[in-house]
């Protein structure tokens, strides 16, 4: 039985953000017009932008931006009024200088990202945010890696830094409904009066499932993107959140009509092609592997005639995660000199 929701579920619409991964990072000026304009009329309540991997992300190892991390803030603030303008934020990409731009063009809502295992590592962005009265959520990335003793032991560090609450992040869309259930609902029964989040990204068909599990098992936040626009196979797709949060009657800001324009929107102007549930895709879900090594993985595999699907399965035994894309020849030219691999 779907429980009724008290409170309206707060929408972070990541296509300006995690979308741009799926177009290498190289979102221009015009499209940050219309679709914060879109996002703005469909009454989205936080808008994330910038590089793929967070502001100060843009380098030759991770991909190099076609707009400044600065000059893509002001475009969008300049339109966004009642929305919120967020940032994603990893500390080692990220630098003071770099949050203080983002403090001083008007950025609303930061969200300071680590592994799932190194809440250590933003106690000072954190802090140093907080003391600037700005929202601050922090965020645990590969959450799928660890079970819901270590995600609340981590998570009760980014509390007592200063947050304001905890967004999981499923970066390999790895996770069942099941998984959700579990993890959700302890951390929100621990961490009373402390929101939750979830992000979903769709490598086993299942970001709606699971963002819908999440809303049931006590999150108060979830992350989409138009047309799934993200990494891999996507994120959870905004518009169809929206249609069936309608449909279970969870309640949101979010206009149908106008959040469905942003799908339309999106994939006239944005998207190259549609996000889809490729063969390598269900493999990194399987294996737990961060989707944003999707190209990286297809690229050095065909280059040295390997499978890709043994290379995601190797990759997940050493547990590697994002920030790790070297990483990925080496098991690609390891598997070669095996000569266990074969191409399907």
């Amino acid at each position: 039985m779907q429980k009724k929701n008290k409170k309206k579920i707060i929408i972070s619409d990541a296509t300006l953000r995690d979308g741009n991964h799926a177009i290498k990072h190289q979102i221009n000026r015009a499209q940050l017009n219309i679709y914060c304009k879109a996002a703005e009329r469909a009454g989205v309540d936080i808008v994330e932008v910038g590089h793929g991997n967070g502001i100060g992300a843009s380098s030759i190892q991770v991909g190099l931006s076609n707009l400044a991390d600065t000059k893509m803030l002001e475009i969008c603030r300049k339109i966004l009024k009642k929305t919120k303008l967020g940032i994603h934020v990893i500390p080692g990409f990220a630098t003071k200088n770099d949050i203080d731009n983002a403090i001083n063009i008007g950025v609303d809502v930061f969200r300071i990202a680590s592994h799932c295992t190194e809440a250590d590592i933003t106690q000072k962005h954190i802090e140093y945010i907080r003391k600037k009265n700005k929202m601050v959520l922090g965020v645990l990335m590969m959450s799928h890696m660890v079970n819901k003793n270590v995600l609340y032991d981590q998570a009760k560090k980014m509390k007592q830094y200063g947050a304001d609450g905890l967004v999981l992040m499923d970066s390999a869309g790895a996770y069942l409904p099941s998984d959700v259930k579990e993890k959700v609902s302890y951390l929100s029964r621990k961490l009373k009066k402390f929101p939750i989040g979830f992000h979903a990204h769709n490598n086993l068909g299942l970001a709606i499932a699971n963002s819908v599990e999440a809303v049931n098992s006590g999150a108060s936040m979830i992350d989409g993107c138009a047309r799934g626009f993200g990494a891999g196979a996507g994120n959870t797709q905004i518009e169809v959140l929206i249609a069936v949060f309608n449909k279970l009657k969870i309640r949101t800001n979010v206009d149908l009509y106008k959040i469905l324009d942003c799908g339309d929107i999106a994939e006239k102007f944005l998207v190259k092609s549609i996000p889809s549930i490729s063969s390598t895709s269900v493999v990194s879900g399987l294996s737990g592997v961060f989707s944003g090594f999707i190209k990286h993985v297809i690229k050095h595999s065909e280059k040295h005639k390997v499978n890709p699907r043994d290379v995601f399965f190797e990759l997940g035994k050493r547990n590697a995660v994002a920030g790790q894309e070297d990483l990925i020849l080496d098991v690609v030219k390891n598997l070669k000199k095996s000569k266990q691999n074969f191409i399907y």
